[in-house]
């Protein structure tokens, strides 16, 4: 049993509908059973959200559900029409019509369970089952959409209702790579990556997989492959539990790279408990996520504390701040950088393999390129630097840690 989920690209006209038709067709030719999760045609989404917007400055949340859930809608509708043409056996579903019940945060609901009953049903009588993405609905019948990127959450989230055999999700790119092949034309095509690999390069800006995809596949050990729709051929890149003897050979995995950081620094704050609350308490009652924190003391008994933001969230976070430190806090002054970028490398292979920091901070060094803030978890290390040296830092890092090199057994 596989469940195939098709991307906006992947069903961008009804030439492109027709190849994703040839390739099922083609799967289940061989005897596999196919659940197809489709996405909206690329664009389609977008045109949705900016009809609600001229009826409505800010749409209503479940309004706005209402009117982008009918993307996929249609999608699901072609697809199986153009099953049925090539003389297979075809249903589609809404979100609704699974039960994919979600909770209630319109527009970026949480999935809590799936009936798949009439799945199980269709695919012992030989259909293909062709299943909206990005879409549920509410306890109260509401219809639910998942935010952006939602439709891969639904392909994994129906692959471990089912406990499919695997969950392959077709993109414009035929894998998971070492980095952005446009910064690093060398990077290359991973054929296996693990999970917690995966998680890290999905949160740290790598935008292959979303990263509520990957959390939801790790927490239900749904099997992952990403391939590309646009060629026949190919085995793409597993993403697999097993740190297999494979695995141990690369240290390093990845280079996982984000423009849309934004530095904060809060300066001469009194050191004292309480103080960090008193400064992240209001940024998180603003709903604005703080990822790297590093906080130093001075000499005369006061600290230096700073942490980053979004870049869209930047001025947000500098004007609660700044009244924060006028009229509670009793520190010098805040500043900001919203020309910051975020570096990192991934690898499981740092667990059992020392001097990766210190060869990641010579690497820089050597040209330049100056740390502004450092983050280290058990399989990665990030760094915050100056925006204008992101992709030098990133390629001179992909080339000391031999990436561009196969490392992989056939």
């Amino acid at each position: 049993m596989i469940v195939q989920k098709y991307g906006g690209t992947s069903v961008g006209s009804p030439e492109r509908i027709k190849n994703v038709v040839r390739r099922v067709a083609k799967y289940n030719a061989l005897g596999h059973q196919i659940i197809v999760v489709v996405s909206a045609m690329s664009g389609e989404t977008n045109r949705l959200i900016g009809l609600a917007k001229e009826m409505q400055a800010q749409p209503d949340p479940r309004e706005l559900d209402m009117v982008v859930s009918t993307g996929e809608q249609v999608t699901v509708g072609l697809v199986s029409m153009g099953l049925m043409q090539e003389g297979l056996k075809a249903k589609s579903y809404t979100g609704a019509q699974v039960k994919i019940i979600t909770d209630s945060a319109f527009t970026k609901a949480r999935i809590l369970s799936i009936d798949e009953q009439n799945i199980r049903a269709d695919l012992a009588n030989g259909y293909v089952v062709v299943v909206a993405g990005f879409q549920g609905i509410d306890k109260e019948g509401n219809i639910t959409t998942l935010g952006r990127g939602g439709s891969d959450t639904t392909g994994v989230a129906i692959a471990a209702a089912l406990h499919a055999d695997e969950c392959q999700i077709y993109t414009d790119v035929d894998g998971v790579y070492t980095t952005d092949p446009r910064v690093v034309p060398e990077a290359r095509r991973l054929k296996t990556i693990t999970f917690e690999e995966m998680l890290e390069m999905a949160s740290l800006g790598s935008k292959v997989l979303q990263i509520r995809a990957v959390e939801f596949a790790g927490k239900y050990k749904v099997k992952l492959r990403v391939l590309s729709s646009f060629e026949e051929e190919g085995d793409g890149t597993l993403i697999t539990f097993e740190e297999d003897e494979k695995m141990e050979q690369a240290i390093i995995s990845g280079i996982a790279f984000n423009r849309d950081e934004a530095k904060i620094t809060v300066r001469g704050v009194p050191d004292k408990p309480g103080i960090a609350y008193q400064i992240l308490g209001p940024i998180s009652e603003a709903n604005v996520d703080v990822d790297m924190i590093i906080q130093n003391v001075g000499v005369d008994g006061s600290t230096d504390f700073s942490f980053t933001v979004h870049r869209n969230e930047f001025d947000k976070a500098m004007d609660i701040l700044k009244n924060q430190v006028q009229n509670h806090i009793g520190a010098r002054n805040v500043v900001g950088d919203n020309k910051t970028a975020k570096v990192s490398v991934v690898g499981v292979g740092m667990r059992s393999h020392v001097g990766i920091a210190s060869k990641m901070f010579r690497t820089l060094a050597e040209e330049g390129i100056n740390i502004q803030m450092i983050s280290t978890s058990e399989i990665k290390i990030s760094v915050v630097i100056d925006e204008k040296y992101l992709e030098l830092a990133v390629r001179v890092l992909h080339k000391a840690f031999d990436l561009d090199l196969d490392q992989e057994p056939a």
